[in-house]
């Protein structure tokens, strides 16, 4: 069991990740991307795709959970659920002893800096296809981070010496603090090419 129940003064229970880290204590400080990131609680961080199966659902899953989804997307974590629950593990242990915060709160910083406000699209007018700036939705916004970070995790372990759970520290704790690297660097060039065809 991965969750401790806290009790409260309130009377609303908050859990535990990894039975180590405090959800109670985490602030989301973007109204946009506050319903949209979720520290339900959870027996384990595994639901079995139990949100598929209505719109939106996807928001009601715990944020560690969609980030240990996300890592296993590319062929080689893909369907690995165990591996990647282990490498997000780690990487909260690292992160904490590398910074002294909380690394649930890491994460929702790392998220908040690293989802894009605008994108484009493409419009047809005629024969030519032109490009268009639209706001990015909070939800997409949250995906796009959580995407950002995990290709960033990957490129950075394929081939090196450092550990994929370092690499995943190393992205968390950069995109928290707005540095430059790798899911920050894919931001700014989203908003740039959507500021350019505004």
């Amino acid at each position: 069991m991965e969750a401790e129940k806290i009790p409260t003064e309130a009377g609303m229970p908050f859990f535990k990740i990894f039975d180590t880290w405090d959800t109670s204590e985490v602030r989301v400080e973007d109204l946009g991307l506050k319903q949209h990131i979720s520290f339900r609680p959870v027996s384990a961080l595994h639901t079995g795709g139990r949100h598929a199966q209505q719109q939106f659902e996807e928001s009601k899953v715990c944020v560690v959970e969609r980030l240990i989804n996300t890592l296993m997307r590319k062929e080689a974590n893909s369907g690995k659920k165990l591996k990647a629950y282990v490498i997000v593990k780690t990487a909260f242990e690292l992160i904490y002893e590398a910074t002294g915060e909380n690394p649930v709160q890491v994460l929702v910083n790392a998220i908040q800096n690293a989802g894009p406000r605008e994108e484009t699209i493409r419009l047809r007018f005629g024969g030519i296809m032109v490009p268009k700036a639209v706001d990015v939705s909070s939800q997409r916004r949250v995906n796009q981070a959580l995407m950002f970070i995990a290709l960033g995790t990957q490129k950075c372990a394929f081939k090196s010496t450092k550990s994929i759970e370092q690499c995943l520290a190393d992205e968390l704790i950069a995109a928290s603090r707005n540095q430059k690297c790798f899911s920050i660097n894919k931001r700014e060039e989203k908003e740039r090419v959507a500021k350019s065809a505004r």
